[in-house]
Formats: C-alpha cells, structure tokens, sequence
C-alpha cells in the first residue's frame, strides 16, 4: 500500500495493471463484465452444492468442503495476485473455492436467522448497482485524497481482524464489536460501508486497466479482483443482519 493510487484491494491495483505489456488483444470493459458474470456464476454453482448439503440429513458433511474453500481460495488468491497471467485459470478455480465456503457459511446463517441469506444477498447486489451508478454518474469520484482514506480504513479493519484472530488462539474475545448491542452494529455497519466504498476504488482500477491497455488476460484478473471485495462485502453484510435479528 505504499503507492499513493492503490485500490486497498491487493487483487486490483495501478500496478498490477501497469505491469503488463498489452501484447494481442486488449482488456475491454465488456468482456470484464462478461467475466464477472462467469465467475458468480461458479460461486453460485459450489455454493448451491454446500448449501444443500448442509440441509440434508448430515449437515455436517458441510463443515470439510467449507473449511476447504476458505483454505484453498485463500491460497488461489494468493496465487492470482502474485500471477496475473495465470487468471484465467485461477480466476476461475478461485470462485469455485469460495463458494463452496459460501454456501456452507450462509446455511449456517440461514438456520438460525431464516430468510438472511437471500436479504444478505439482494443487499450485496444493491449495494454493486448503487456505488456503480454513484462512480458512473461522478456522485462519487476516486480522487486521490478519497482513496487514501478507504485504504487505511480498510487496512486498520485487516489488523483488528488479525488480532482477534491471535486472541481467539488464546480464547479471548472482544464481545463490544462482535455482539449484537449498539457497538457491534455499529462496528459491523461501518464495515460495510468500506467494502462498499472498496469497490468504487476497484471499478476506477479496471477502467485504468481498459485505458491502459492492458492484455486480454487482465478482464479475468479484473473480475477476480471484484469478485474479492463482493465476497467480503457479502459476508460482512451476513454479518450485520444477523446482528440486528438479535436485537
């Protein structure tokens, strides 16, 4: 995050795009779209697959593809952040891992707040339509001063997640921000609000990228890279919701 323009998405950044010579066919606009639809499509794919499982008579089958999918699309991400060239084949394997994580997760959910999947769902997609005609209208611009912000809010909500994740190693818990009282909601509403703003500095990115000229292979890095922040997005809005259901 040193460079001054930077999505704080680490899968779409100026210099991921940069760094490519545009040899053959360029990245356009359409066909990063079209490849976004590919890829939710194979998240929904593994997702129905786990979630269904988790409603069947073991529901506890579940629990090894999920756990699965969180380590082996952690790993794929990894790999597609470090390899853009191979997105087109990580890109895709990457959104197969995290649904089937999804899937698992959301029925979790689904079980103990019926009907909070498909909210959580539908908000996640409004929220992608509302910022896209926000940045395409220039409601909201991704000026210099704007990204920065986003960029260290997101990084100081990566470093309380990594060390709640060090204190659950040691059975502590920080009950304000992940309970259900006005604190934790309110923790959880800011959350959604910079994964929201996350992905006007991504569609700012990828635009880069079309202006750029990037190669073909960039509009599935592209999508990978939105893919990350509606992921993310997702679940902090699954988490939200269940949060005010406990009230």
């Amino acid at each position: 995050m040193a460079e001054i323009i930077r999505t704080s998405n680490p899968a779409l950044n100026e210099k991921a795009f940069k760094a490519q010579s545009a040899f053959g066919d360029a990245m356009t606009l359409q066909g990063t779209v079209n490849k976004t639809g590919l890829l939710l499509l194979c998240v929904v794919a593994t997702a129905a697959w786990t979630w269904g499982m988790s409603h069947s008579a073991t529901p506890g089958a579940a629990i090894p593809w999920m756990i699965g999918g969180l380590l082996g699309g952690f790993v794929v991400a990894l790999v597609t952040i470090f390899k853009p060239a191979w997105s087109p084949f990580t890109a895709p394997l990457y959104a197969l891992l995290e649904g089937l994580a999804l899937g698992g997760i959301s029925a979790m959910f689904e079980q103990r707040y019926h009907g909070v999947a498909i909210q959580a769902v539908g908000l996640t997609f409004g929220t992608l339509f509302v910022m896209l005609m926000a940045y395409k209208t220039g409601v909201i611009r991704a000026t210099q001063g704007f990204k920065l912000g986003v960029i260290a809010a997101t990084g100081g909500i990566a470093v309380l997640y990594l060390v709640e994740m060090v204190l659950a190693f040691f059975h502590i818990q920080v009950p304000a921000i992940n309970g259900s009282g006005i604190i934790g909601i309110g923790f959880s509403l800011f959350v959604v609000i910079i994964a929201a703003l996350n992905l006007v500095l991504d569609f700012d990115m990828i635009e880069t990228g079309v202006n750029g000229g990037a190669p073909k292979y960039m509009e599935w890095y592209g999508a990978f890279g939105l893919m990350v922040t509606l992921i993310w997005l997702y679940l902090e809005i699954l988490r939200l919701l269940s949060k005010l259901r406990d009230r």
